[in-house]
């Protein structure tokens, strides 16, 4: 275990630029697939420029400003300015409505907001009277509009005239303990809180998550999840420490594509993108039938075969290792090719991942590492390792990260990568410590005896029913979204008789159901009502039904419109705002128990 003390996030990044100032950095696409690719030195006197304006416009050591935009080359080069001079960057989801924007500005005291472009411009607009504090809006895409708005070449040519020497002396003045940026919470059950990272937070965890994994020299790391939310953020930053090479995706809506042009060898992800391909390809197969349906069942039983004994470090029998150098050549190479062809490993976190999809994957020769983290201690406190991993499980703790499980069965996070408190909430700040300073995660777990994490639950989210069993939904809810017809899934039981559970429809697979049946392809809203889409939701949850205790099984569910940012019911990383859920189809539950 090895961790160097550097003084700020910005000598960490010096450190790479001096090392290897050629090798590319960073690497976007334009709307055609075009490729751009800046060395480390290129972007190094890039962001000094960026660093500059930021002064040339007043802001000192201890400010704050805004980024309200998808993850891109230019959200990256104004962080690292940002931070590199002692200022705190505060990324906005771009899918957050103009409201929620207002009150991220307002709370974090930011004086500039970075928007994306003209749309984010717009939601700012709406919300002008309410965010006072900011004199100047930057747009990544745009024109300005000589006062309020600055297009990015207006504000870098702010700050042409500041000495090299000034920059310098700010970079110098950074301190570990001074303020890296504030990562807003989800806000799943109430406002978001503003979490308070440090230049130590920082760089401590870049270390720690360097040393858990395999990093090589030409890396490739592609990225498509918000900047905005912290997992992204830590894995931009260790990219940093390790030197790998960023390609950024162009949309969440060119994923796909972009894993093509950008061929990673690792990537971060949320589960529900795993289990969008894993249902894409699942309901590719079902449609082809025949032969090839065989055939992919097939490779699948080898696969999960060579995939046991990787998992226990056991050779691979000759004849086995022949049946699945076939089954990859004919199948699982395919998946391998959708995914760029270069992937070694992937992690998967910010929520539990069914282990059936892991071992769909890693028996198709793509390892998933989950993990888990939170905004709290910089996204990283467990993972599993490329050299020994599980499935359904979290991994043993980060390098120099202490884990424990309170009396509750709560588990708990000691380490550097742990936050001082929460911006401007005291209170709050208080109560997520224990009194010998303790993180309370707020996750119900079990540690082995050979120090590995499994969750079994958030304590908030523990279900009780009536008869008095306590129920982790979350594993409930990962077993009925295997279903390619299943989108989200809310299990509801608290102090009732049963669980019961509200379901959106993946309306591709729905919609597929229909036209084989000779049904009329309907809007989602009448879809829900048809009585051959009822009936197919229902046999697809007794299927599972048959691999859960019988307190576990769901016994009534109702078909509602997909739940979204927009209605409020989902945050912008995926999770599910079950509070509002529950309240906005009260009726409907009741009605389940009737």
């Amino acid at each position: 275990m090895y961790f160097k003390d550097y003084h700020s996030f910005h000598e960490m990044l010096r450190e790479t630029v001096d090392q290897y100032p050629q090798r590319q950095a960073y690497r976007w696409f334009d709307d055609q697939g075009t490729p751009t690719s800046i060395s480390w030195e290129e972007f190094y006197t890039r962001m000094t420029r960026v660093s500059k304006s930021l002064m040339a416009l007043g802001l000192e050591k201890g400010d704050t400003v805004n980024i309200l935009s998808y993850t891109s080359f230019q959200w990256i080069l104004t962080d690292f300015a940002a931070m590199s001079i002692g200022v705190g960057t505060v990324g906005i989801y771009q899918s957050n409505l103009a409201p929620d924007c207002a009150y991220i500005i307002d709370h974090s005291d930011s004086q500039l907001v970075f928007a994306e472009d003209q749309a984010q411009l717009d939601k700012l607009r709406q919300v002008k009277a309410d965010i006072g504090k900011i004199k100047h809006v930057i747009l990544f895409t745009g024109e300005g509009d000589g006062d309020w708005v600055l297009s990015f070449d207006e504000f870098l040519a702010l700050g042409e005239k500041i000495p090299q020497a000034d920059f310098e002396a700010r970079t110098r003045a950074v301190t570990p303990q001074d303020l890296a940026g504030i990562v807003y919470t989800s806000g799943t059950t109430g406002i978001p809180k503003g979490v308070v990272l440090s230049h130590d937070n920082i760089t401590y965890t870049c270390q720690s998550v360097f040393q858990c994994a395999q990093f090589y020299d030409d890396d490739e790391m592609f990225i498509f999840l918000p900047l905005a939310h912290v997992f992204a953020r830590t894995c931009a930053y260790t990219a940093v420490k390790t030197a790998s090479r960023t390609t950024f995706a162009r949309s969440m809506q060119t994923v796909i594509d972009d894993f093509g042009l950008a061929q990673p060898t690792w990537f971060i992800s949320v589960p529900r993108v795993f289990e969008k391909i894993h249902t894409k390809i699942i309901a590719g197969v079902e449609a082809k039938g025949g032969v090839t349906q065989a055939l992919f069942n097939w490779a699948c039983k080898v696969g999960e075969q060579v995939s046991r004994h990787k998992v226990d470090k056991t050779p691979v029998p000759f004849f086995l290792g022949l049946q699945y150098k076939l089954a990859f050549k004919l199948i699982f190479s395919k998946i391998h090719k959708a995914l760029g062809g270069n992937v070694r490993w992937c992690i998967s976190g910010a929520a539990p991942l069914n282990p059936d999809i892991g071992r769909f994957f890693h028996a198709a020769g793509i390892l998933i590492l989950e993990g888990i983290g939170m905004t709290e201690n910089t996204s990283f406190s467990n993972v599993n390792r490329p050299t020994d991993y599980n499935f359904g499980v979290v991994g043993p703790p980060g390098v120099g990260v202490e884990h424990a499980i309170a009396d509750d069965g709560e588990v708990l996070i000691r380490g550097r990568n742990v936050m001082d408190g929460y911006y401007k909430m005291p209170e709050e700040s208080a109560e997520v410590f224990t009194p010998d300073g303790w993180l309370k995660t707020g996750d119900l777990g079990k540690i082995d005896d050979k120090g590995v994490l499994k969750i079994t639950g958030r304590k908030k989210e523990i279900i009780i029913t009536a008869g008095g069993k306590n129920i982790a939904p979350a594993h409930v809810e990962g077993m009925i979204t295997t279903s390619k017809y299943v989108n989200q899934v809310c299990v509801v039981g608290d102090r009732r008789k049963y669980l019961v559970a509200l379901i959106s429809l993946d309306m591709e697979n729905i919609l597929d159901f229909a036209r084989a049946r000779g049904l009329a392809e309907e809007t989602e809203q009448e879809m829900i009502r048809q009585p051959a889409v009822q009936s197919l939701i229902e046999a697809e949850i007794a299927q599972r039904n048959r691999d859960l205790p019988s307190y576990e099984t769901i016994k009534k569910v109702t078909l509602v419109p997909e739940f979204t940012i927009e209605n409020q019911m989902m945050t912008p990383t995926f999770k599910l705002k079950k509070n509002i859920i529950i309240q906005n189809y009260e009726a409907q539950i009741d009605g389940m128990y009737l």
